[in-house]
């Protein structure tokens, strides 16, 4: 039986995955994701001696990525994010529960403000008058996209280093793997692993995990935790078929737009 921490994990995936389908078996339409053309305008000077403040909810919003900057993806408001709230996740290892912050879209430390969204690699429709076999595989196809979770977090102080120090220091401490317990259920984590550098921000990095199912398969999770000034912004990419790959694409587009 799986636990409520691998549930999370799997419902979050087929959620999405199921919207896409419908949507790659429907009538072609427009994407409905609204232009961004909202700027990070200029800091006003300030004095050198003055405290970093973090953003708030409402400054963070427009620096997510958006529909306009990911055509290939469909982005919209994370569900799971707001699903998590109040989650009571733990790892065995303190130090591995930033990590488990993370994976439940939690968000680690103390920030002013937070934003998440989501973005889902967008799969080709069959073509008009297609055969009941390519819309068949046009559903199997959907269920191999990869889902992203984009969470902006920003702190005051040194809030956002601090943060970021505590996901780095976690993700080689807990390298041989930890133990969560979620509403009582245990779940395993059998491995923590660097994965492809991610260059961008002020500090970057990237790592995957290996989650038993517990009916004998295994689920390859990947993160990446770019921090920009007192911002920190967060990716977890997730697939359906057990094994994600790194979301670039949409890091990228995310950094470029913290600037």
């Amino acid at each position: 039986m799986r636990t409520a921490f691998v549930r999370h994990a799997v419902l979050t995936a087929t959620a999405v995955s199921l919207s896409l389908l419908a949507t790659a078996c429907g009538s072609g339409s427009g994407d409905s994701g609204k232009k961004d053309d909202a700027k990070a305008g200029p800091q006003q000077s300030a004095p050198a001696a003055a405290a970093a403040k973090g953003k708030s909810a409402a400054e963070l919003a427009p620096l997510l990525v958006a529909q306009a900057d990911l055509p290939e993806h469909k982005v919209e408001a994370d569900a799971a994010a707001k699903a998590a709230a109040g989650a009571n996740a733990t790892a065995d290892k303190a130090e591995c529960n930033p990590l488990v912050q993370l994976q439940t879209l939690v968000p680690v430390g103390k920030p002013a403000g937070t934003a998440t969204i989501a973005a889902t690699e967008k799969q080709k429709k069959p073509s008009e008058g297609a055969s009941l076999d390519d819309k068949l595989d046009a559903l199997k196809g959907g269920l191999a996209v990869t889902r992203t979770s984009v969470g902006l977090a920003s702190y005051d102080g040194k809030g956002a280093e601090e943060a970021f120090g505590a996901l780095k220091t976690a993700s080689t401490a807990c390298a041989a793997g930890y133990t969560v317990t979620q509403d009582a259920e245990k779940t395993r984590i059998e491995k923590v692993a660097p994965s492809a550098a991610v260059t961008g921000g002020d500090e970057a990095l990237a790592y995957n995990t290996v989650m038993d199912l517990k009916d004998g398969a295994k689920a390859t999770m990947q993160f990446v935790v770019v921090r920009k000034g007192s911002t920190l912004a967060t990716f977890y990419a997730m697939n359906l078929t057990g094994a994600a790959a790194q979301p670039k694409a949409v890091v990228e587009a995310q950094v470029k737009k913290l600037g």
